[in-house]
C-alpha cells in the first residue's frame, strides 16, 4: 500500500537513503528526471514548500519507490497485489513494473502541477467528516450542493469520509454532517477541491501526461481507486488514473476487495507514516499490517519475509 498527499514530512526517507545505495539511487534519479533537488526538499524541508501539491506528490512517490528498491529482491516473489491512495496508485504501478521511475515521477509532478493550477483558478475546499451519521454522506452532499457543488471525495473508513467541492458547499456539508451526528467536521489544508468535478479543467493536461508515459502490463494487479477492481492492462490503467482526478477514492472498497481476495495476507504500507496501516486495522482486522518507511521498518520487513 502506498500513501497519498498528507503523509509527507521533512526528513522523510533520509535515513533509508543514507543507509542503502539502492534508495540513494532512486532519489538521484528522481532529482535528475525533474531537474531539481527533490531529495533535499524531502530530507530537509522546509515543510511549507514540501507540502505544496507539486512537491509533495513526487516526494511521496520517490519515498515509496526508494523503500521498494531496497526490499524488492526479497519481497517481490511474495507480492500478490498492490494499491495506493490517490497519487499512491501511481507509486503502486511503478512498483508493479508498469511505469519506470522517471516516467512515474514526471507524471506525478505534472499531476500535482495541474491540480494546483486548477485549485488556484477554480478555488475549492475539502473537509474530513468523522463519526457515524444518521444520513448517508451522498444525501448530505446532494442537499449541500444547493449552496455550492460538493461531493464525497475519499471513502477512507466506514466512519471517515472526505468531501470536496466549492467552499460554500463544503461548509454547508459540514453543518449538515454535524446535525446528522458526525463527531467532527474539519477543513483540510489543501490547495483545491481534489477528486471532485472542480478538477475537470486539469483533465486534458493529465490525459496528455498519461499518454506521454510508457505503461507496461503490471506484474501483479493494482486495485483502482475508482473501481476498487484489480487492473493490469496499460489502457485500463491510463483510463482509470484519468478518471481518478474527478472521482472519489474508494479506499474502503479497495482494502475490503484485496482482503477478500487474499485472506490473512500481510499488508505493507511503503512510505512515511502509518495512515493506511491504521485504516487497514479498521477495514480488514483479520489481515496483519506493518509500515515500511524507515531503516528499522525495512529491516523488520526483510526479517519477516526471510522467516
Amino acid at each position: 500500500m502506498f500513501p497519498g498527499q498528507g503523509s509527507q514530512k521533512p526528513g522523510m526517507c533520509k535515513d533509508v537513503a543514507e543507509a542503502f545505495p539502492a534508495a540513494r539511487d532512486v532519489w538521484n534519479r528522481a532529482d535528475s528526471a525533474l531537474g531539481t533537488k527533490l531529495s533535499t526538499l524531502a530530507f530537509e524541508g522546509p515543510a511549507e514548500e514540501l507540502t505544496q501539491t507539486h512537491n509533495a506528490q513526487p516526494a511521496l512517490l520517490a519515498h515509496g519507490a526508494a523503500v521498494w528498491a531496497v526490499t524488492k529482491e526479497k519481497v517481490a516473489p511474495h507480492v500478490r497485489a498492490a494499491a495506493g491512495h490517490s497519487l499512491g496508485e501511481l507509486t503502486a504501478y511503478h512498483t508493479a513494473g508498469a511505469l519506470s521511475l522517471e516516467d512515474a515521477v514526471r507524471l506525478v509532478r505534472r499531476r500535482g502541477e495541474l491540480m494546483y493550477e486548477t485549485g488556484t483558478s477554480r478555488p475549492g475546499a475539502m473537509a474530513a467528516i468523522l463519526g457515524e451519521m444518521q444520513r448517508p454522506i451522498e444525501d448530505i452532499c446532494r442537499e449541500a450542493s444547493a449552496a455550492g457543488e460538493v461531493v464525497p471525495a475519499n471513502y477512507n473508513a466506514l466512519e471517515q469520509v472526505v468531501v470536496s467541492g466549492e467552499v460554500s458547499g463544503v461548509e454547508r456539508a459540514m453543518e449538515l454532517a454535524k446535525a446528522a451526528g458526525a463527531r467532527r467536521a474539519v477543513r483540510l489544508g489543501v490547495s483545491g477541491a481534489f477528486h471532485s468535478p472542480l478538477m475537470r479543467p486539469a483533465e486534458d493536461g493529465l490525459k496528455s501526461a498519461l499518454a506521454a508515459a510508457t505503461f507496461a502490463t503490471a506484474n501483479w494487479p493494482v486495485y483502482s481507486n475508482v473501481s476498487a477492481r484489480p487492473v493490469t492492462a496499460p489502457a485500463d490503467a491510463r483510463a482509470l488514473l484519468l478518471s481518478q482526478l474527478t472521482s472519489p477514492v474508494r479506499w474502503v472498497q479497495v482494502v475490503q476487495a484485496m482482503a477478500a481476495a487474499h485472506p490473512g495476507a500481510l499488508f505493507v504500507e511503503m512510505g512515511p507514516g502509518s495512515v493506511l496501516t491504521g485504516l487497514l486495522k479498521r477495514l480488514a482486522p483479520n489481515n496483519p499490517a506493518m509500515t515500511c518507511g524507515t531503516v528499522a521498518d525495512v529491516n523488520a520487513l526483510l526479517e519477516r519475509v526471510s522467516q
